[in-house]
């Protein structure tokens, strides 16, 4: 059992788990700078407890369905091994390096910007192993999807109605050894899903259709569409949140957050092999970017425009020029995002959760909020955003064109 998580463990935080080291000094960095800074939140333990299950369970579920683990788990089932030790150590693994690498800094960010007791300390921690051991259970389920909702309702439930109850400490320990039992009793080969199995023969096309790459490969991977659907479930939220200030400075920072969708920025990095067919063969820079960019930017204006109908039905004032700025913003997004793709794609990466969580996401959206305030700011930058669109836009043809 040690020697397989050794296996794994090495795998995700580096042969001397030197990536363990750095987040810590990370997270270290980021609550003591949140610490000094003094922002106090009130934050219900409540929505503590389900932020931190929430959190860790989808980032868990991530990196159990990681495909580029598929082969590493197949050379394992390959020796004799015995199937409860590595159940056990693999989910101790990668629940470890869902702690460490996502959950933690989430938990070092609340610390430092709100006060808890110490049983509310206690009763976080119980409830980030309890997602780890619930998620890695209900993955080894995949055929009783039922089961898995009716599961992860109930947990909801308790977290909601009992907090503040005596028996909820002794409820997160019954959910806990429950898990446990049936992680010791799944058979492992319920946590390997081949490489072949997600991927189904393709239609032939007499000429290349990107778009059917794009809608094929969205269409297998299920947790890319659910990340768009929450962005757009989002984008009727914040008209919520942001009503209270100004409507033009609002809006223009909501089109900012909104370009927050990761997984569809990542399609070159996520898939090796498609980098370099496009990168090798001629012509198929220009046959890949100009969809791509279409492709990212209908995701975006889509977002975009729920989201000016919700301010619409909630606060009113919605006017012709925030249309056309939202289709700008979206169209400065694609092209950044591309290009940014194609110039700087991101190459380490151990789980597919890596690609999600890497700090280049933030690159494009930053952008774009530091864009709206400006705007926002100094009404006569519009000139200056449409002249700079212009010319990303000169640019991104004369990119894709160049040999």
């Amino acid at each position: 059992m040690k020697m397989i998580f050794k296996c794994y463990a090495k795998k995700l935080f580096g042969a001397k788990y030197g990536r363990v080291l750095r987040n810590l000094f990370v997270i270290f960095i980021l609550y003591w700078g949140l610490h000094l800074a003094e922002i106090k939140i009130i934050i219900a333990p409540s929505i503590l407890y389900f932020m931190i299950g929430f959190l860790t369970a989808g980032v868990m579920w991530q990196v159990l369905a990681a495909e580029a683990g598929a082969a590493q788990m197949q050379n394992m089932m390959m020796l004799p091994l015995d199937e409860k030790k590595f159940v056990l150590a693999y989910t101790a693994a990668l629940g470890l390096y869902t702690i460490f690498s996502r959950t933690a800094v989430l938990l070092a960010v609340i610390l430092a910007v709100s006060e808890q007791e110490w049983q509310e300390i206690i009763h976080t921690i119980f409830c980030m192993i309890n997602a780890v051991l619930v998620t890695a259970v209900i993955f080894s389920l995949k055929k009783y999807h039922a089961a898995g909702i009716l599961c992860v309702a109930g947990i909801a439930a308790v977290i909601f109605l009992g907090w503040n109850k005596n028996w909820f400490i002794g409820m997160l320990l019954m959910i806990g050894v429950t898990a446990l039992s049936l992680l010791q009793n799944t058979d492992a080969y319920s946590f390997y899903g081949p490489e072949g199995e997600k991927k189904r023969t393709p239609k032939t096309h007499r000429h290349g259709s990107v778009w059917c790459y794009f809608l094929r490969y969205l269409k297998d991977h299920k947790n890319y569409l659910a990340n768009t659907g929450i962005m757009w479930c989002a984008a009727c939220i914040l008209p919520m949140i942001f009503r209270q200030m100004e409507s033009m400075f609002a809006v223009l920072i909501g089109f900012a957050v909104l370009t927050l969708n990761t997984p569809i920025c990542i399609l070159l990095s996520c898939d090796r092999s498609l980098e370099q067919a496009v990168r090798v063969l001629p012509g198929q820079k220009q046959m890949f970017c100009s969809p791509y960019c279409l492709f990212i930017f209908s995701c975006n204006v889509t977002a975009d425009m729920i989201f000016l109908c919700s301010w619409q039905i909630q606060a009113g004032g919605v006017t012709v020029w925030m249309f056309i700025t939202a289709v700008c913003f979206s169209l400065q997004s694609a092209i950044c995002a591309v290009l940014l793709e194609w110039f700087y794609p991101i190459r380490k990466w151990k789980t597919e959760s890596d690609l999600w969580h890497h700090p280049r996401k933030y690159v494009v959206p930053g952008f774009m909020v530091l864009l709206a305030g400006f705007i926002g700011t100094i009404p006569e930058a519009t000139i200056l955003f449409l002249i700079l669109l212009g010319i990303e836009m000169i640019s991104f043809v004369i990119v894709c064109q160049k040999a």
